[in-house]
């Protein structure tokens, strides 16, 4: 028999233990695994080990995951494919004659990649390294350049196919492709609103975005010669969203043809070699590794805090504190937005979504102001969504927010990381104005679902 405890200072001990390791450097997937193991023994029975091998097995054969590896492969093949080149010099020359256009063009450019494939630190690198010389060298302020690279490689995470649909489907046992649907028109939002900043920041303030020079210009028949760079890539990402939102493949299926559509481009672009194909491949199985032991990790972990009781003491915490279905939920989102600032998205997901969606299900969300509420059926789906555009925010926010330090990796040396820093500022008041308007008009997410799905 376990040591017995109070599920207060159970809370204390598991999550304090969590956060002491993390800060001293120590990998997430075995902080998380190991404190699940030492947990178990300490404070549970010999019946309840049984927990790790329940859990562990489910997640190994998971069909819906088969989805991870294929989608970064391919989008590490495009990469390869020199995709990303071709598609950022035809909009930014296309754009670049508008003051801000190659912001927008930055924008713009990684709006299509996240559509492509949603892997945020290829798309940042990617774009640190063409966008960012780019824009420096024409006299854009550093913020502005490095903040438009910034949101625009955070779509990436909510555009479909994003990886972080996938995962959140198969956690909170949801369909994958309503996620997906639900994700449009929040992520063309958000980058509307980026490209909407930098644009009139380009008017007001014109130094901080000029145009390009004259002699740097094309004409109307060049722009439109050079829109045939882009065709190849707007067919793949129509042809893997087409047969998901169609319902003629399943996303597993939608990944092995847009997997197969990336050979296909690298062979078009002449870039499909032995040596890329390898590349992608070692790129694909870190990354995949990477993600499944922490799945495993953390799984563990949050399966032994719900197992002692957790579930029910967050649930009887947030419910009890009179704030209300809102309330509880901006309660959630700024735990999010602090998770954000020290883990991983993978990590914050594995951690948070098992106690937060069966709290969000239990509330009525009848809407705020006189405006239309959320019916009970569309919670998972609306909540899902709103998760999603919280989680881009993670990426940004310091002090250790992911995108920040990708872009740092790529950025010359006089970018420092107080302008990354001071960059994201923005941007991140553009998600979370996004992440509001999320709340309060539900059908900007549950509408077009509904069209395609009834």
């Amino acid at each position: 028999m376990g040591l017995e405890i109070g599920i207060g200072w159970l809370t204390l001990i598991t999550f304090g233990s969590l956060a002491i390791l993390l800060m001293a450097g120590l990998p997430l997937a075995f902080v998380t695994g190991g404190l699940a193991c030492i947990f178990l023994v300490l404070f549970g029975t010999w019946e309840t080990i049984n927990v790790i091998p329940s859990r562990i097995f489910p997640m190994m054969t998971n069909y819906q995951l088969s989805a991870i590896p294929l989608f970064i492969f391919m989008a590490s093949m495009l990469e390869r494919a020199g995709v990303v080149e071709q598609l950022f010099d035809a909009i930014y020359r296309i754009l670049g004659g508008l003051r801000g256009g190659l912001a927008t063009s930055t924008i713009v450019a990684s709006t299509i990649m996240a559509a492509m494939a949603g892997v945020i630190g290829a798309t940042e690198v990617t774009m640190g390294i063409l966008a960012l010389p780019a824009m420096l060298a024409r006299g854009y302020d550093p913020k502005i350049a490095c903040g438009s690279i910034l949101a625009g490689g955070t779509l990436g995470i909510l555009i479909p196919p994003s990886i972080l649909a996938i995962l959140f489907a198969v956690v909170a046992q949801q369909s994958v492709g309503e996620l997906f649907l639900g994700a449009v028109l929040p992520g063309l939002l958000l980058s509307g609103m980026y490209i909407v900043y930098v644009t009139v920041m380009s008017y007001l303030y014109p130094a901080k975005g000029p145009p390009l020079p004259p002699e740097e210009r094309i004409t109307v028949r060049e722009k439109l010669l050079l829109l045939r760079n882009l065709i190849a890539p707007i067919l793949l990402i129509m042809l893997v969203l087409g047969v998901i939102f169609s319902g003629i493949a399943t996303p597993v299926e939608a990944a092995g043809i847009g997997t197969f559509g990336a050979l296909m481009v690298s062979a078009l672009f002449r870039r499909l070699t032995w040596s890329a194909v390898r590349d992608a491949v070692i790129t694909t199985l870190k990354a995949t590794c990477m993600v499944l032991w922490i799945i495993f990790g953390a799984t563990m972990f949050i399966a032994f805090y719900i197992l002692e009781g957790g579930q029910e003491f967050v649930t009887a915490a947030l419910v009890g504190s009179g704030l209300g279905p809102y309330g509880i939920i901006a309660v959630m989102m700024i735990l999010l937005v602090v998770l954000g600032m020290f883990l991983d998205w993978v990590g914050i997901l594995l951690l948070a979504v098992p106690i937060f969606v069966p709290i969000a299900k239990t509330l009525n969300f009848d809407g705020l102001f006189g405006l239309p509420g959320v019916a009970p059926a569309d919670v998972p789906l609306w909540f899902g969504v709103v998760y999603m555009v919280n989680m881009q925010m993670s990426f940004l926010s310091p002090p250790f927010g992911y995108a920040l330090f990708y872009l740092k990796s790529v950025a010359p040396a006089e970018v420092t990381m107080g302008i990354i820093f001071r960059a994201a500022g923005p941007f991140l008041l553009l998600q979370l104005v996004g992440l509001v308007l999320c709340i309060l008009f539900p059908e900007l997410i549950l509408w077009l679902p509904r069209q395609v799905y009834g």
